[in-house]
């Protein structure tokens, strides 16, 4: 798919980028050219030492920022596929510099769109995030505005050959700011803080992520707002799973977050498909044969009802799994007490009955 075209990927340097990069050049030894833009230098540099020119001779590294139309322009020259990832993600910070990101996720956005259509590019996929869907902070408010603006790019794209096309998951895990290294991290302290131990979230790997981006621009009619089925955790499983032998402190919901993400809302889902492995948010505005797209893949509409929250799905992350994801995708040599062997691995175990133990007699006797 990928073989002889030239990627641009705006925010590059970032988790996904990182990601996406690798498995590129992996999969498609013949991609004539892969571009890393991006507005930091030193992960610039930094991505050069993992990917340096010398031994993979597509990488280029262009700096600069999405909010800039003209850099943008000369960035996507010869470009055939864009996917868009560059965002202001960090919710409090979004609440705090509300212009910053409308500058970033929406002024951004339609750079990249009318930057693409002007340069005759061929796909574009951007990236979403589930709190995009009933939006309660600014963060999620810009990245539906974008969503909006991508879907609709592929109206006034007059009679050009390119689509775009948007994908939608939940949290990536072990990426920057999320919320595992925090944890990893917190755990030598002794205390864990929780905002709310009813709290569920959605869970996506980097590479699940670039799987589903790599699936939408093999498949895509230009569109389409693409949302994978995936497990959802308990936050209090993930406090169990990292730090069982920790304090749990509950120190409250941060201004603009929910206690539970959705991804299709039941108003969207009158608009949605179901395919065995991921959902389509339908253009609000007629594209293409809904039914034609329906046979192709083999899709049904949603039931009337139907929402896709981390509250009310049907897969989810038991604690032993959350460790063997942790250990496979952020530490290889993450470790809980209960699990070493030998004498501090029984030790360790003895304490955790002891408690609980001590915890049920507490319960019994209120």
């Amino acid at each position: 798919m990928l073989t002889g075209k030239s990627i641009l990927i705006t925010g590059g340097t970032g988790s996904f980028g990182r990601e996406f990069t690798h498995t590129a050049l992996t999969r498609y030894p013949e991609l004539h050219r892969l571009v890393i833009f991006s507005r930091d230098e030193l992960k610039q540099y930094e991505m050069s030492q993992q990917f340096p020119e010398s031994k993979y001779p597509q990488m280029r590294y262009f700096i600069g920022d999405v909010r800039d139309k003209e850099r943008l322009y000369r960035a996507l020259e010869g470009i055939d596929i864009v996917v868009h990832a560059a965002a202001l993600k960090q919710v409090p910070a979004a609440e705090y510099n509300p212009f910053e990101a409308v500058k970033t996720n929406v002024v951004g956005a339609a750079n990249v769109i009318d930057t693409c259509i002007d340069r005759n590019v061929q796909k574009v996929v951007a990236l979403s995030t589930d709190k995009a869907a009933a939006p309660i902070n600014l963060y999620g408010a810009t990245k539906l505005c974008s969503d909006k603006m991508f879907i609709s790019a592929n109206n006034h794209k007059g009679a050009r050959d390119l689509k775009f096309s948007v994908v939608r998951y939940g949290n990536v895990l072990g990426s920057r700011g999320s919320v595992i290294p925090f944890f990893l991290k917190k755990r030598s302290e002794g205390v864990i803080p929780i905002t709310d131990p009813r709290m569920t979230r959605f869970n996506i790997t980097l590479e699940q992520g670039v799987q589903l981006v790599l699936y939408a621009l093999e498949r895509m009619w230009g569109g389409e707002l693409f949302v994978p089925k995936i497990p959802s955790y308990r936050i209090t499983d993930l406090v169990e799973a990292i730090a069982p032998d920790c304090r749990r402190e509950v120190v409250g919901i941060r201004p603009g977050e929910k206690l539970h993400e959705q991804m299709i809302t039941d108003t969207d889902a009158l608009n949605s498909l179901e395919f065995d492995r991921h959902f389509v948010i339908l253009p609000s505005m007629r594209l293409w044969d809904v039914g034609q797209y329906m046979e192709a893949f083999n899709g049904n509409r949603c039931r009337p009802g139907f929402s896709y929250s981390s509250a009310t799905n049907t897969e989810w992350l038991n604690v032993a799994q959350l460790r063997r994801l942790i250990r496979e995708h952020v530490d290889a040599d993450f470790t809980v007490g209960d699990e070493l062997a030998g004498p501090e691995g029984a030790v360790a175990a003895a304490m955790k009955s002891l408690r609980e133990d001590l915890q049920a007699v507490a319960a019994a006797t209120r």
